[in-house]
């Protein structure tokens, strides 16, 4: 087991120490190193994403199968040429409408990239983050860094640095700690190489905001079905999920209590995931992580992972969690709770 090197770079951390970090970091990418940093969305596990030496690493560490594409990140449009065979007119469009931010364009791929980033695709899904460590770290490398989630494959995506020790120390060479990360799921990703705009994967944009700018965009099959040659992370394997199994309970907190008190006469420890205004009633659980209001779905979003984790931590039989509506961001929620289930809705 190799030393996981750990960088604080938040803001409230000296200007000249946070710099030298940085450099540092950037340093041992251009080496070849994979390095964990924080972006809006969740931490990433970068490497070059020109060498397949370096994107190697990732799949070694994270344990993720050779076949899940990566996301590449980069830190201005001149580095597309690096990345991009072509940009397809609706990739720009989302690009001057939402980048720097938490939204993924599939693109047709440059050669240039190592062979392992886009799984044998002859496409690509590239991004601009917008948090400062992420473009800091981008541009002092002076490479496209690949950057799937900074955890164990399948297992919940990490929103702080504590989060990434707990899974990959001793398993990569760093960990940039830039605090909370804020939109808490990953990026939208939408296939922009046909004729129509198609959304592989739902997250910190909304489809709702992808209409308004493109008039149109087609939902891809594998959102709810596994297909087998994934254009995006995350539409193929289980995800997001925590060691015991997750139920989604539809309908109203009695039909969740019930569930809770049924389970627990059978001898279960009982986990449960509710929102702030039902957490009351889930006293008698086992274990249990408030996610969030469901006035305000982003702060579930915000809560997700870190609940699923909690999770992990109490050590339940088994975790019940809450249902929530499909607009806005919720599309993203329930598309990364359906993944922690493996479809296991009540």
């Amino acid at each position: 087991m190799r030393q996981t090197k750990y960088w604080n770079v938040q803001n409230t951390i000296n200007e000249e120490i946070r710099k030298h970090a940085l450099e540092e970091a950037a340093e041992w990418i251009r080496k070849g190193e994979t390095i964990a940093f924080p972006t809006e969305t969740v931490y990433g596990l970068g490497a070059n994403a020109l060498s397949d030496t370096a994107i190697s690493r990732i799949f070694v560490a994270k344990g993720r199968p050779s076949d899940n594409p990566l996301i590449v990140h980069i830190a201005n449009q001149e580095q597309l040429q690096d990345v991009a065979k072509s940009i397809p007119p609706l990739a720009q469009k989302i690009i001057d409408a939402f980048w720097p931010g938490p939204i993924t364009v599939i693109v047709p791929a440059s050669s240039q990239l190592a062979t392992k980033v886009t799984a044998g695709l002859d496409t690509v899904g590239v991004r601009m983050p917008s948090h400062s460590v992420a473009l800091e770290l981008i541009r002092l490398a002076g490479v496209p860094i690949a950057a799937p989630s900074a955890n164990r494959s399948g297992k919940p995506s990490p929103t702080q640095a504590d989060h990434v020790a707990h899974d990959l120390d001793g398993k990569i060479a760093g960990i940039l700690d830039g605090g909370v990360t804020g939109v808490g799921v990953e990026s939208t990703v939408v296939d922009t190489t046909g004729e129509h705009a198609v959304l592989l994967r739902p997250g910190g944009i909304s489809k709702e905001q992808l209409v308004e700018l493109l008039g149109g965009v087609d939902e891809d099959p594998a959102l709810t079905k596994a297909n087998e040659t994934p254009k995006s992370p995350g539409m193929k394997y289980r995800h997001y999920a925590p060691s015991a199994p997750v139920y989604l309970v539809k309908g109203d907190k009695e039909r969740l209590i019930d569930k809770v008190k049924a389970a627990q006469k059978e001898g279960k420890h009982v986990g449960v995931i509710a929102t702030e205004e039902h957490a009351s009633f889930f006293s008698g659980a086992d274990a249990l992580a408030v996610i969030g209001s469901r006035s305000q779905l982003s702060t579930i979003a915000h809560g997700l992972y870190t609940a699923l984790r909690t999770m992990d931590e109490a050590n339940v039989d088994l975790i019940y969690c809450e249902t929530f509506t499909r607009e806005g961001i919720g599309l993203a929620i329930m598309n990364r709770l359906m993944k922690a289930a493996n479809g296991q809705v009540i």
